[in-house]
């Protein structure tokens, strides 16, 4: 086990919550998508809404593949925000 799988561990029993081995890699699938396509500091941002919409009954997977998708096409839009 490494050390991200013990605070995982740690952080999932400290909030009393159940382990999702697979939710763990798509957070962070979708982290490093936001990071490197979109903006850094926007992967924890991101991450944090990604537990807000699954807390309220979205599907993990589905938030995690419609996050990473609107990452990869956001080239467009970063280069209009950046001008502005």
């Amino acid at each position: 086990m490494n050390e991200l799988d013990v605070w995982v561990n740690a952080a999932v029993e400290e909030l009393g919550l159940r382990p999702e081995d697979e939710q763990t890699r798509q957070i962070l699938d979708v982290a490093r998508d936001v990071a490197h396509q979109v903006l850094r500091p926007g992967a924890p941002v991101t991450a944090y809404l990604m537990g807000v919409a699954v807390g309220r009954g979205a599907d993990p997977a589905d938030v995690a593949a419609r996050i990473s998708s609107l990452a990869k096409n956001w080239a467009g839009a970063k280069g209009e925000t950046e001008t502005q």
